[in-house]
């Protein structure tokens, strides 16, 4: 082997190396950015304003992958945490979901009180209602006979709604044979006064049927007298 065979092995030899050595150079540096950043988690941010005490819902957050070494102890990984939740204050866009963001519903004000009434879960919940909302309850009652006609009321108009308990089988009249059947009725709470808790109270008691009506956010919840019956001779 010549001087310049000799040369070109060398040097041959050498690009190996620095391959070698720029391969692994490589490698450490992935591994040590992987170190650094660790498994990503998912979390969620506002993709909208939201206002102090305001209801908040799963619609209004885009959920979003960070490392986990870099996500806060107090970030929200599971939005199931804001089921019956408000904003504790003034939301920005973009911010990221923190427990310390979020706070119960505001329970019994000054002059309200709890009551609870079994409200027939396919035609007065439907699964739409949750706690925090605001709803109309309607009563229908029949007629006596006596020139009486059957009518519906808007017995409350802006109940707030603190709880909802689980689905439970009840007995009620009607027209079967046995004069009874049995239908799913959800356990509902309100926050009400003294007397819209009384009207509450005389509908589940005479009311042929008790159903909610959801209000959208920042809806005028006040009626009018003349709006709160209906009987269908009044449409005629």
């Amino acid at each position: 082997m010549n001087s310049r065979q000799r040369r070109g092995v060398i040097l041959l030899v050498l690009s190996g190396l620095c391959a070698f050595a720029a391969f692994f150079g490589v490698l450490s540096l992935v591994n040590d950015v992987d170190s650094k950043v660790g498994p990503e988690v998912s979390a969620y941010e506002l993709k909208q304003d939201v206002s102090a005490y305001s209801t908040l819902t799963a619609d209004q957050f885009d959920k979003v992958s960070i490392p986990q070494r870099w996500l806060p102890p107090t970030a929200v990984t599971d939005l199931n945490a804001v089921t019956g939740k408000v904003a504790a204050t003034d939301l920005a866009k973009g911010s990221l979901l923190q427990r310390d963001m979020i706070s119960g519903q505001p329970q019994l004000k000054p002059g309200e009180q709890e009551i609870a009434i079994m409200v027939d879960a396919e035609t007065g919940v439907s699964g739409e209602i949750h706690p925090g909302n605001t709803v109309n309850i309607f009563a229908t009652f029949p007629g006596n006979g006596n020139n009486q006609r059957n009518e519906s009321r808007i017995i409350v108009a802006g109940a707030r709604v603190l709880k909802i308990g689980s689905q439970t089988p009840i007995s009620k009249t009607s027209d079967q044979p046995d004069g009874r059947r049995t239908t799913q009725a959800v356990p509902i709470t309100f926050a009400l006064d003294t007397e819209d808790a009384q009207r509450v109270a005389y509908a589940e008691a005479f009311a042929t049927h008790v159903r909610l009506a959801l209000i959208a956010p920042g809806s005028d919840t006040s009626i009018p007298s003349a709006d709160r019956t209906y009987t269908l001779e009044g449409d005629k």
